[in-house]
């Protein structure tokens, strides 16, 4: 079982395994949504359901495209939602994880133009990236719709690695910023550990 950021880094298709688990539990999750549930709020400040799942889905496409070298910052801009928001959602995640099963995807260099300007990054680095953040959305959703979600242990164990490794500091406090501040919450293992050293209250909206 993956514990350290660097083994994780290392383990090639495995990572890439991984990251597919979270985006296809995620999936699942968005599944259950009506059109009635979209102007829920959720765990990501000022964001409604609706929000979140526009920016899931470019997300998404803003990743297949830097694992194609594209730069274009347009490209990580959200679109509206259409009449099928699940259906959406499943082709934005279908298509990353497409992109993603390409030979030597890992090698690659990935710009990131969401995250500054000009920044290139390793296609591991980047995929990592991505893992963590649809492990965090996955459980973003579920908690708009007032239902959990579950990962297995081996998810958990590779994601925690990630998210420790996530900067800390004011940049967190800005507006806009992927990640609140740690909290300080009683440190269990598995998926709650992960939200409170990520911001997110396990215990959201109480």
């Amino acid at each position: 079982m993956i514990s350290t950021y660097e083994e994780l880094l290392a383990s090639g298709t495995e990572l890439l395994a991984l990251d597919a688990r979270a985006v296809r539990t995620s999936i699942d999750v968005v599944a259950g949504l009506t059109p009635a549930d979209l102007d829920a709020p959720s765990p990501c400040a000022g964001w409604t359901l609706r929000d979140l799942l526009e920016h899931m889905i470019v997300q998404h496409y803003g990743f297949a495209a830097a694992a194609r070298g594209e730069d274009d910052r347009s490209l990580w801009k959200p679109q509206p939602l259409g009449e099928d928001p699940v259906g959406e959602y499943r082709a934005a995640a279908e298509h990353v994880l497409a992109t993603f099963a390409e030979p030597g995807v890992l090698e690659r260099q990935f710009p990131l133009p969401e995250i500054r300007d000009g920044i290139v990054i390793p296609g591991s680095l980047a995929v990592s990236f991505h893992f963590i953040d649809y492990v965090v959305h996955a459980w973003d959703v579920a908690r708009a719709l007032g239902t959990t979600v579950a990962f297995d242990d081996d998810v958990l164990a590779a994601a925690w690695p990630v998210a420790e490794a996530v900067p800390r500091g004011p940049a967190r406090e800005r507006p806009g910023s992927s990640f609140a501040p740690e909290l300080a919450v009683a440190q269990t293992p598995g998926l709650d550990r992960i939200l409170a050293v990520l911001g997110r209250s396990p215990r959201w909206p109480e």
